[in-house]
């Protein structure tokens, strides 16, 4: 947690393996998942197959409950992603990455663009999902931080 500019998906970025730091060394065991600020959705895939794509052998029913669970319904399923509001994006790429076989999710802004009572349900539904893996979420909201529990730490100036 902590203000913008302060390290955090830079942080993110160093334990998902997207950038090298400076000096010394990260290294982090096992698979990670992550949701990143920006929705990294295939546009021309449907919200159901783009969360499929990260469960091999479950497929896309797992996927459709999954959204179902955070929301989405009908043809919303089904049309390809590039057509879905910025929620439901969002929706569909936290689904995927919590859904993902990983030891560990990186969940940057996670609830951002969401309105509160989507924010509490996929909060709700994330924690459920967690499932006794670690989750990183970084935030700049502290009742967020505090909903979630665990260990809490401030980069920056509060």
């Amino acid at each position: 947690m902590g203000p913008s500019g302060r390290g955090k998906t830079t942080l993110a970025r160093l334990l998902l393996g997207l950038e090298k730091p400076d000096e010394g060394r990260v290294t982090v065991t096992g698979r990670l998942a992550a949701v990143f600020q920006e929705d990294r959705l295939c546009p021309q895939l449907s919200a159901v197959a783009n969360v499929a794509l990260a469960l091999p052998g479950h497929g896309e029913q797992t996927a459709r409950q999954a959204l179902e669970e955070l929301g989405l319904s009908g043809e919303d399923l089904t049309k390809p992603a590039a057509l879905l509001s910025g929620g439901q994006q969002r929706r569909a790429a936290l689904a995927r990455a919590m859904l993902a076989p990983a030891e560990g999710v990186v969940l940057d802004e996670p609830f951002k663009g969401l309105d509160e009572d989507t924010a509490a349900l996929a909060m709700a539904w994330t924690k459920r999902k967690a499932d006794g893996r670690w989750l990183l979420l970084i935030t700049h909201d502290p009742e967020q931080a505090a909903w979630f529990g665990g260990n809490l730490w401030q980069l920056g100036a509060p």
